[in-house]
């Protein structure tokens, strides 16, 4: 896990979760650095912890969790999701964003949260940028329709390592960083 201290840097450290679980009786949840499938099932082993929690890597990455669950039940692998199924999560995902903030606040908010759904994918950070012109909700919606349109005429599914290699290169720059 992460002391308050330590924030975001530097890598998770699990022993500390390893001793915790050994001396309480009370269910243990590890988190830190859970990225990918492997990795949960890594610090699953090396903690004894009775589940994972998944924070930063479920940012625009919602599927993540039947990811993590497919793979720590069966050893396997689930496809990456349709480029279809991810535009009707973000579209949806924006249009209850909208209704909880507002116009205003929420085109200015969904940014990030379109910045995470783009994140590794082929013109992603082009669209992003585009995205931080734009000032309305509807002209948002249409923006992120084209995009995966556009990205669902080149593939029917995300990129395989799209997910874990724009997290890696966030945690490249963040160690960089220090």
């Amino acid at each position: 896990g992460r002391t308050r201290e330590q924030g975001y840097k530097g890598a998770a450290e699990y022993d500390t979760i390893a001793a915790v679980k050994a001396a309480v009786r009370v269910p243990v949840v590890a988190n830190g650095d859970i990225t990918t499938p492997e990795k949960a099932r890594d610090v699953l082993a090396l903690t004894g912890a009775d589940a994972v929690m998944i924070g930063r890597a479920a940012q625009g990455r919602p599927w993540i969790f039947r990811e993590m669950a497919h793979f720590l039940a069966t050893g396997t692998h689930l496809a990456p999701p349709l480029v279809a199924e991810v535009q009707r999560l973000l579209l949806d995902h924006l249009v209850e964003h909208y209704a909880l903030y507002g116009e205003y606040s929420g085109v200015r908010t969904a940014r990030k949260h379109i910045g995470w759904y783009v994140r590794g994918l082929p013109g992603g950070e082009a669209f992003r940028a585009r995205m931080n012109a734009i000032e309305d909700s509807a002209a948002q919606l249409r923006a992120v329709g084209e995009f995966f349109d556009g990205l669902a005429d080149l593939t029917d599914r995300l990129p395989v390592h799209q997910e874990a290699e724009a997290l890696s290169g966030e945690e490249e720059a963040a160690t960089a960083a220090d």
